[in-house]
């Protein structure tokens, strides 16, 4: 198990680089990105990855592997939609994405095996899962798969303009994280929720400066779309930081 914790905390910097990389865009991050995109798009899959490293350099440090089903199945389902539609870019005569796609089916293929493996841990004694926290993971969740779903579909939710490829890939990582915070609810432990606040923390600390300046430049017809968006973020924060750092029950070190 030590060595398992070794892996997981060495891959949970290497993705916290590459979320620097994307954040700051520096050309070792950009240049494994399918296509050029935009600023705040970089910044996106920054915050994305961010929320990787931040839970699981926690499961590393802590050794709580009974948390990381819910990881391996949010990313999971994220490699597997995207799969889809790299393999369906590639028949349309994209070449270029076969090596995306095929990458795509590997990192599936393994979280799948890091899910199998992993469900039957047993999670570290812990409190149930506040109430609060569990109806936000309902709601979240069902945003997200709204969302995510339309993402897909290419309507414009995102307070910017988004190329129609990174639409869908962005529909599929909100899809995934949908998984997420559904397996929490499945194993409704604190130990298990902890990872999700985590995760939605840094993903929060990413964007929501960046969005705040957006607010003298947005589109008037998206203006709607940032408010909803910066609403999430301020709630979510607000609840992570608090279930994190000072209810006395799940505070860390309580």
């Amino acid at each position: 198990m030590k060595l398992i914790r070794t892996l997981i905390l060495l891959g949970g910097l290497f993705i916290l680089a590459l979320a620097f990389g994307f954040i700051f865009r520096l050309p070792f991050a950009l240049g494994i990105w399918p296509w050029e995109d935009g600023r705040y798009s970089y910044l996106f899959v920054g915050s994305i990855l961010a929320a990787v490293s931040a839970a699981a350099l926690w499961i590393g440090w802590s050794g709580e592997l009974g948390a990381l089903p819910a990881g391996s199945l949010n990313v999971f389902v994220i490699s597997l939609t995207t799969a889809v539609y790299f393999f369906h870019l590639n028949a349309q005569g994209r070449a270029g994405l076969l090596a995306f796609a095929l990458a795509s089916v590997l990192m599936a293929l393994a979280s799948a095996a890091a899910f199998l493996w992993s469900r039957t841990l047993p999670l570290t004694a812990s409190p149930p899962t506040p109430p609060l926290v569990k109806v936000s993971f309902w709601v979240f969740s069902i945003v997200l798969l709204l969302v995510g779903g339309m993402m897909v579909l290419r309507l414009p939710v995102f307070p910017w303009n988004l190329n129609p490829d990174t639409s869908v890939v962005f529909g599929c990582i909100f899809l995934g994280d949908a998984f997420y915070f559904l397996y929490s609810l499945y194993r409704p432990v604190w130990r298990n929720a902890l990872g999700q606040l985590l995760s939605f923390l840094a993903y929060d600390l990413v964007l929501i400066f960046p969005f705040i300046g957006l607010i003298g430049t947005v589109e008037p017809g998206r203006m709607l779309n940032l408010v909803v968006y910066l609403a999430v973020l301020v709630y979510s924060g607000a609840l992570a930081v608090y279930y994190l750092f000072l209810h006395p029950q799940t505070r860390f070190g309580s």
